[in-house]
Protein backbone atom coordinates (compact mmCIF):
# COMPACT_ATOMS: atom_id res chain seq x y z
CA UNK A 1 0.00 0.00 0.00
CA UNK A 2 2.97 2.10 0.57
CA UNK A 3 3.19 2.61 -2.98
CA UNK A 4 0.12 4.56 -3.43
CA UNK A 5 1.31 7.12 -1.15
CA UNK A 6 1.06 10.76 -2.50
CA UNK A 7 -1.21 9.66 -5.27
CA UNK A 8 -3.95 11.58 -6.46
CA UNK A 9 -7.26 10.38 -8.49
CA UNK A 10 -10.38 12.70 -9.13
CA UNK A 11 -10.90 14.15 -5.29
CA UNK A 12 -8.83 11.10 -3.52
CA UNK A 13 -5.29 11.44 -2.35
CA UNK A 14 -3.45 8.48 -0.51
CA UNK A 15 -1.79 9.62 2.71
CA UNK A 16 0.30 8.33 5.11
CA UNK A 17 -0.59 8.56 9.19
CA UNK A 18 0.70 6.84 11.82
CA UNK A 19 2.41 4.19 9.56
CA UNK A 20 -1.13 3.82 7.72
CA UNK A 21 -2.07 3.64 4.73
CA UNK A 22 -5.56 6.53 4.08
CA UNK A 23 -7.72 7.74 1.30
CA UNK A 24 -8.44 11.20 1.62
CA UNK A 25 -11.65 12.12 -0.24
CA UNK A 26 -12.53 15.88 -0.54
CA UNK A 27 -15.20 17.05 -1.45
CA UNK A 28 -18.85 18.75 -0.94
CA UNK A 29 -16.68 20.84 1.60
CA UNK A 30 -15.75 18.11 4.02
CA UNK A 31 -12.83 16.24 4.02
CA UNK A 32 -12.64 12.88 4.94
CA UNK A 33 -10.19 10.00 5.72
CA UNK A 34 -10.67 6.32 4.79
CA UNK A 35 -8.08 3.69 6.32
CA UNK A 36 -6.80 1.28 3.66
CA UNK A 37 -6.98 -1.91 6.25
CA UNK A 38 -5.45 -5.36 4.73
CA UNK A 39 -8.38 -7.53 4.19
CA UNK A 40 -8.43 -11.68 3.97
CA UNK A 41 -10.91 -14.09 2.01
CA UNK A 42 -12.35 -16.60 3.99
CA UNK A 43 -14.21 -19.68 2.65
CA UNK A 44 -17.28 -20.26 2.21
CA UNK A 45 -17.78 -16.80 1.08
CA UNK A 46 -21.48 -15.77 2.20
CA UNK A 47 -21.99 -12.77 0.00
CA UNK A 48 -21.51 -11.62 -3.08
CA UNK A 49 -21.37 -7.45 -3.73
CA UNK A 50 -21.63 -6.28 -7.41
CA UNK A 51 -21.57 -2.96 -9.12
CA UNK A 52 -23.64 -2.42 -12.07
CA UNK A 53 -22.38 -0.83 -14.80
CA UNK A 54 -19.19 -2.38 -16.37
CA UNK A 55 -19.58 -5.29 -13.81
CA UNK A 56 -23.15 -6.69 -14.33
CA UNK A 57 -24.13 -4.47 -17.65
CA UNK A 58 -22.07 -3.27 -20.19
CA UNK A 59 -23.09 0.72 -20.45
CA UNK A 60 -20.06 2.49 -19.86
CA UNK A 61 -19.45 3.78 -23.36
CA UNK A 62 -23.41 4.77 -23.30
CA UNK A 63 -22.65 7.07 -19.99
CA UNK A 64 -19.41 8.29 -21.45
CA UNK A 65 -21.73 9.21 -24.38
CA UNK A 66 -23.92 11.02 -22.74
CA UNK A 67 -21.13 12.77 -20.75
CA UNK A 68 -19.83 14.04 -24.47
CA UNK A 69 -23.67 14.79 -25.26
CA UNK A 70 -24.12 17.05 -22.25
CA UNK A 71 -20.90 19.10 -23.36
CA UNK A 72 -21.71 19.64 -26.29
CA UNK A 73 -25.24 21.12 -25.11
CA UNK A 74 -23.44 23.19 -22.78
CA UNK A 75 -21.02 25.06 -24.88
CA UNK A 76 -23.15 24.71 -28.15
CA UNK A 77 -20.54 23.13 -29.98
CA UNK A 78 -21.41 19.98 -31.95
CA UNK A 79 -17.90 19.39 -33.01
CA UNK A 80 -16.82 18.66 -29.32
CA UNK A 81 -15.34 15.19 -28.62
CA UNK A 82 -13.31 13.35 -24.90
CA UNK A 83 -9.86 11.76 -25.83
CA UNK A 84 -8.97 8.77 -25.02
CA UNK A 85 -7.16 10.21 -21.86
CA UNK A 86 -10.28 11.84 -20.63
CA UNK A 87 -11.84 8.27 -20.11
CA UNK A 88 -10.54 7.07 -16.68
CA UNK A 89 -11.82 10.17 -15.23
CA UNK A 90 -15.32 10.14 -16.87
CA UNK A 91 -16.12 6.55 -15.82
CA UNK A 92 -16.56 5.18 -12.46
CA UNK A 93 -16.64 8.23 -10.17
CA UNK A 94 -20.04 10.90 -9.59
CA UNK A 95 -21.61 12.44 -13.10
CA UNK A 96 -20.55 15.74 -10.99
CA UNK A 97 -17.12 14.87 -11.03
CA UNK A 98 -17.02 13.78 -14.34
CA UNK A 99 -18.44 17.14 -15.42
CA UNK A 100 -15.81 19.46 -13.42
CA UNK A 101 -13.36 17.46 -14.95
CA UNK A 102 -14.18 18.60 -18.57
CA UNK A 103 -14.84 21.89 -17.14
CA UNK A 104 -11.58 22.18 -15.87
CA UNK A 105 -10.04 20.62 -18.93
CA UNK A 106 -12.13 22.72 -21.56
CA UNK A 107 -14.19 25.27 -20.44
CA UNK A 108 -13.38 26.65 -17.23
CA UNK A 109 -15.65 29.11 -17.44
CA UNK A 110 -18.51 27.18 -17.50
CA UNK A 111 -21.02 26.62 -14.79
CA UNK A 112 -21.42 22.79 -13.10
CA UNK A 113 -25.42 23.36 -11.90
CA UNK A 114 -26.03 23.88 -15.39
CA UNK A 115 -24.04 21.06 -16.82
CA UNK A 116 -25.92 19.07 -14.31
CA UNK A 117 -28.70 20.14 -15.69
CA UNK A 118 -28.16 19.24 -19.26
CA UNK A 119 -26.84 16.33 -18.32
CA UNK A 120 -30.04 14.67 -17.03
CA UNK A 121 -32.69 16.24 -19.23
CA UNK A 122 -30.42 14.65 -21.99
CA UNK A 123 -29.58 11.31 -20.04
CA UNK A 124 -33.40 10.85 -19.11
CA UNK A 125 -34.29 11.67 -23.33
CA UNK A 126 -31.75 9.09 -24.23
CA UNK A 127 -33.55 6.38 -21.87
CA UNK A 128 -37.15 6.96 -22.64
CA UNK A 129 -35.97 6.51 -26.51
CA UNK A 130 -34.45 3.20 -24.88
CA UNK A 131 -37.21 2.07 -23.08
CA UNK A 132 -39.30 2.34 -26.14
CA UNK A 133 -37.55 0.83 -28.01
CA UNK A 134 -35.67 3.43 -30.39
CA UNK A 135 -32.81 5.02 -30.04
CA UNK A 136 -29.27 3.31 -28.77
CA UNK A 137 -31.43 -0.07 -27.80
CA UNK A 138 -28.11 -1.97 -27.87
CA UNK A 139 -26.86 0.20 -24.86
CA UNK A 140 -26.97 -2.17 -21.98
CA UNK A 141 -25.31 -5.79 -22.67
CA UNK A 142 -25.15 -8.44 -19.96
CA UNK A 143 -21.37 -8.76 -19.09
CA UNK A 144 -20.37 -11.96 -20.42
CA UNK A 145 -21.37 -14.59 -18.29
CA UNK A 146 -23.38 -13.26 -16.03
CA UNK A 147 -26.44 -15.65 -15.66
CA UNK A 148 -24.65 -18.26 -15.39
CA UNK A 149 -22.39 -16.44 -12.47
CA UNK A 150 -26.00 -15.79 -10.89
CA UNK A 151 -27.31 -18.45 -11.13
CA UNK A 152 -24.24 -20.56 -10.10
CA UNK A 153 -24.34 -18.11 -6.74
CA UNK A 154 -27.57 -18.71 -5.86
CA UNK A 155 -27.32 -22.76 -6.36
CA UNK A 156 -24.40 -22.66 -3.44
CA UNK A 157 -26.74 -20.10 -1.14
CA UNK A 158 -24.17 -17.60 -2.04
CA UNK A 159 -26.36 -13.56 -0.94
CA UNK A 160 -26.17 -11.76 -3.78
CA UNK A 161 -25.95 -7.45 -3.40
CA UNK A 162 -26.42 -5.19 -6.08
CA UNK A 163 -24.73 -2.30 -5.63
CA UNK A 164 -24.46 1.01 -7.91
CA UNK A 165 -24.32 5.31 -7.05
CA UNK A 166 -26.35 5.59 -9.78
CA UNK A 167 -29.68 7.22 -9.93
CA UNK A 168 -32.96 5.56 -9.81
CA UNK A 169 -34.11 7.12 -13.15
CA UNK A 170 -31.08 5.86 -14.99
CA UNK A 171 -30.27 2.53 -12.80
CA UNK A 172 -33.84 0.73 -12.76
CA UNK A 173 -33.67 0.95 -16.54
CA UNK A 174 -30.58 -0.46 -17.16
CA UNK A 175 -31.07 -3.79 -14.65
CA UNK A 176 -34.92 -4.15 -15.96
CA UNK A 177 -33.30 -4.14 -19.16
CA UNK A 178 -30.55 -6.71 -18.40
CA UNK A 179 -33.17 -9.26 -16.75
CA UNK A 180 -35.40 -8.77 -19.46
CA UNK A 181 -32.63 -9.91 -22.20
CA UNK A 182 -31.77 -12.87 -19.65
CA UNK A 183 -35.17 -13.85 -18.80
CA UNK A 184 -34.49 -14.01 -15.85
CA UNK A 185 -37.52 -11.90 -14.46
CA UNK A 186 -37.79 -9.31 -11.62
CA UNK A 187 -34.19 -8.45 -10.96
CA UNK A 188 -36.16 -6.80 -7.22
CA UNK A 189 -36.92 -11.02 -6.66
CA UNK A 190 -33.57 -12.18 -7.73
CA UNK A 191 -31.09 -9.57 -5.86
CA UNK A 192 -31.17 -10.48 -1.72
CA UNK A 193 -30.25 -6.43 -1.65
CA UNK A 194 -30.07 -3.83 -4.15
CA UNK A 195 -29.17 0.02 -3.27
CA UNK A 196 -29.00 2.50 -5.82
CA UNK A 197 -27.45 6.44 -5.52
CA UNK A 198 -31.15 7.36 -4.63
CA UNK A 199 -33.29 10.45 -6.17
CA UNK A 200 -32.20 13.66 -7.62
CA UNK A 201 -31.78 16.62 -5.00
CA UNK A 202 -34.11 18.49 -7.35
CA UNK A 203 -35.93 21.84 -6.30
CA UNK A 204 -39.35 21.36 -5.27
CA UNK A 205 -38.97 17.57 -4.80
CA UNK A 206 -37.76 14.96 -2.34
CA UNK A 207 -34.43 13.63 -2.57
CA UNK A 208 -31.68 11.61 -1.21
CA UNK A 209 -28.23 11.89 -0.28
CA UNK A 210 -27.74 10.26 -3.65
CA UNK A 211 -24.39 11.31 -5.18
CA UNK A 212 -22.97 12.96 -1.81
CA UNK A 213 -22.53 8.99 -0.65
CA UNK A 214 -21.05 7.93 -3.80
CA UNK A 215 -18.34 5.56 -4.76
CA UNK A 216 -15.19 6.28 -3.38
CA UNK A 217 -16.78 6.69 -0.28
CA UNK A 218 -17.88 3.42 0.87
CA UNK A 219 -21.77 3.88 2.67
CA UNK A 220 -23.74 2.20 -0.11
CA UNK A 221 -21.57 -1.05 -0.02
CA UNK A 222 -21.54 -0.80 3.83
CA UNK A 223 -25.07 -0.76 3.42
CA UNK A 224 -25.93 -3.06 1.61
CA UNK A 225 -23.51 -5.88 2.86
CA UNK A 226 -24.46 -4.92 6.73
CA UNK A 227 -27.68 -3.92 6.97
CA UNK A 228 -29.32 -5.45 3.33
CA UNK A 229 -27.69 -8.68 3.32
CA UNK A 230 -26.80 -8.60 7.46
CA UNK A 231 -23.59 -10.26 7.16
CA UNK A 232 -21.10 -10.78 10.11
CA UNK A 233 -17.88 -11.20 8.72
CA UNK A 234 -16.49 -9.08 5.76
CA UNK A 235 -13.90 -11.92 5.64
CA UNK A 236 -16.52 -14.10 4.18
CA UNK A 237 -18.05 -11.39 1.81
CA UNK A 238 -15.83 -10.44 -1.80
CA UNK A 239 -16.92 -7.44 -4.12
CA UNK A 240 -17.13 -7.42 -7.90
CA UNK A 241 -15.90 -4.35 -9.48
CA UNK A 242 -14.27 -2.46 -12.77
CA UNK A 243 -13.52 0.92 -11.91
CA UNK A 244 -11.21 2.57 -9.78
CA UNK A 245 -13.84 4.08 -7.38
CA UNK A 246 -15.52 1.02 -6.74
CA UNK A 247 -12.51 -0.46 -6.18
CA UNK A 248 -11.32 1.95 -3.65
CA UNK A 249 -15.22 1.74 -1.99
CA UNK A 250 -14.58 -1.31 -0.98
CA UNK A 251 -11.40 -1.54 0.51
CA UNK A 252 -12.43 1.36 2.15
CA UNK A 253 -15.54 -0.37 3.66
CA UNK A 254 -12.78 -3.91 4.16
CA UNK A 255 -13.76 -6.14 2.09
CA UNK A 256 -11.52 -7.99 -0.58
CA UNK A 257 -12.13 -7.05 -4.22
CA UNK A 258 -12.18 -8.86 -7.49
CA UNK A 259 -11.46 -6.36 -10.36
CA UNK A 260 -12.43 -6.91 -13.68
CA UNK A 261 -9.32 -6.12 -16.65
CA UNK A 262 -11.97 -5.13 -18.55
CA UNK A 263 -12.66 -1.72 -16.82
CA UNK A 264 -10.04 1.02 -15.77
CA UNK A 265 -8.56 -0.47 -12.68
CA UNK A 266 -5.25 -0.60 -13.76
CA UNK A 267 -5.21 2.68 -16.19
CA UNK A 268 -5.93 4.48 -12.58
CA UNK A 269 -2.80 2.67 -10.60
CA UNK A 270 -4.85 0.73 -7.97
CA UNK A 271 -3.98 -2.93 -9.16
CA UNK A 272 -2.44 -2.71 -5.30
CA UNK A 273 -6.04 -2.71 -4.26
CA UNK A 274 -7.34 -6.01 -5.42
CA UNK A 275 -7.20 -9.06 -3.78
CA UNK A 276 -7.35 -10.75 -7.87
CA UNK A 277 -7.82 -9.24 -11.01
CA UNK A 278 -9.84 -11.60 -13.27
CA UNK A 279 -10.75 -11.43 -17.16
CA UNK A 280 -14.38 -13.28 -16.27
CA UNK A 281 -17.00 -13.64 -13.59
CA UNK A 282 -16.05 -17.55 -14.06
CA UNK A 283 -12.50 -16.93 -12.66
CA UNK A 284 -13.74 -15.57 -9.88
CA UNK A 285 -16.25 -18.70 -9.46
CA UNK A 286 -13.47 -20.80 -9.91
CA UNK A 287 -11.99 -19.19 -7.12
CA UNK A 288 -14.38 -19.18 -4.42
CA UNK A 289 -14.99 -22.59 -5.15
Amino acid sequence: MRDLIGKKLSNVEFIEKDGKTYGRMNGSGVSVDYEIKPVTLHKPVEAVLMDLDGTTVTSEEFWIYIIERTMQELVCNAAFSLEEADIPYVSGFTTAEHLQYCINKYYPDENLSRALEIYHTVAKAELDEILEGRGKVEAFKPTEGLKEFLYELKRRGIKIGLVTSGLDYKAIPEIVAVFRALDMGDPLQFYDAIITGGHRKDTHEYGSLGELAAKPHPWVYSEVAYMGLKIKNPANVIGIEDSAAGVMALRFAGFPVFGLNAGNITQSGLDALCYKKVDTLQQILDEIE
